[in-house]
């Protein structure tokens, strides 16, 4: 489906956030201002931004222990995530959860998962409740190739088949399962293909193309809000950044510059100005703005409260400030 341009700038927008954001983690995690388990997400913006551009609000996704991406591409407070990442009271999660646990049910994200393909259950339940309420909600889960070899993948294709629920399953093929390489952890690398023996619709796509992402996500989305069942779309991707902050990774020489070459944001950016839909002081004005909006994130961050040490044996302690 032709996109507008405003459409298009969004996207390029929400990636730039995302990136911007995970530069910024990876100093303050550097610093120490940030500490935990930081799975960064750069290199794979044009998978969450994609997705998520054809979500709603009240649709909710299942994100993975990589998800600071997907709680910005969904509309998760900005301040609100840096706050949880450096674990004060103001966070998503009152500080309590920290990188892999983003919570905002006001805008349907229902949490990260720190274990490999955690989430991908998780949101049958979710599409489950979107069946059983007779609405046209979608429910969506993002895991990396790592966690389609878990065999609660299989389990979960195989019950979303057969009560044809409205689950998006989001293989974000990065290449990596921590430092192993998919090459050396999967016998055939086709996850989209294992869809078939469910008799759901499987895709593969450019990860690295916002675009295809996002039109890939829309026709399933579309065909699950019909009450065609579930989809599985596989996003090849790239992981830039090694697994996590304290375990270093090893490529092969020129792996990392050949996928730079194919950077998400600069590819939709180039289109853009090819197009003449974007000028360079456009492009200026998005940068500075983002950056403002990220540097404002972590004012707000570093000036709240640390959380009552109490409050995390308080069963009624109230999440983005709702009232228990």
């Amino acid at each position: 489906m032709s996109l507008s341009v405003d459409e298009k700038r969004t996207l390029l927008r929400t990636m730039l956030l995302i990136r911007r954001f995970e530069e910024k983690v990876k100093v303050l995690y550097a610093k120490k201002t940030i500490d935990g388990a930081i799975h960064l997400y750069i290199g794979q913006e044009a998978v969450a931004a994609g997705v998520c551009a054809v979500l709603r609000n009240d649709d909710c996704i299942f994100s993975s222990h990589r998800g600071h991406g997907h709680a910005i591409a969904k509309g998760a407070d900005l301040n609100g995530i840096m706050a949880e990442l450096m674990g004060r009271d103001t966070g998503l999660s009152r500080g309590h959860g920290g990188s892999m646990h983003l919570f905002s049910t006001a805008v349907g994200l229902m949490g990260g998962n720190g274990i490999v393909g955690g989430g991908i259950p998780l949101a049958l339940g979710g599409a489950f409740s979107a069946q059983y309420e007779g609405t046209d909600r979608v429910s969506v889960t993002f895991f990396s190739d790592g966690g389609a070899n878990q065999g609660v993948f299989s389990e979960a294709l195989n019950l979303a088949a057969l009560f044809r629920l409205p689950v998006l399953f989001v293989c974000e093929n990065n290449g990596y399962a921590a430092t192993t390489p998919v090459t050396a952890s999967t016998a055939r690398i086709d996850i989209a293909g294992r869809a078939k023996a469910y008799g759901v619709p499987g895709v593969t796509v450019d990860g690295n193309n916002a675009l295809a992402v996002r039109d890939a996500a829309e026709q399933a989305v579309g065909g699950m809000r019909r009450g065609e069942g579930p989809h599985l779309l596989e996003c090849v991707t790239y992981r830039v950044e090694p697994h996590c902050g304290i375990i270093a990774d090893e490529r092969a020489p020129g792996e990392k510059e050949k996928w730079l070459e194919k950077d998400p944001i600069d590819r939709l950016r180039v289109s853009l100005e090819e197009e003449g839909a974007v000028s360079s002081a456009e492009l200026e004005g998005l940068e500075h703005d983002v950056a403002a909006r990220i540097e404002e994130a972590v004012r707000f961050g570093t000036e709240s409260p640390w959380p009552d040490p109490d409050a995390a044996h308080n069963r009624r302690w109230a999440v983005e400030g709702d009232q228990a």
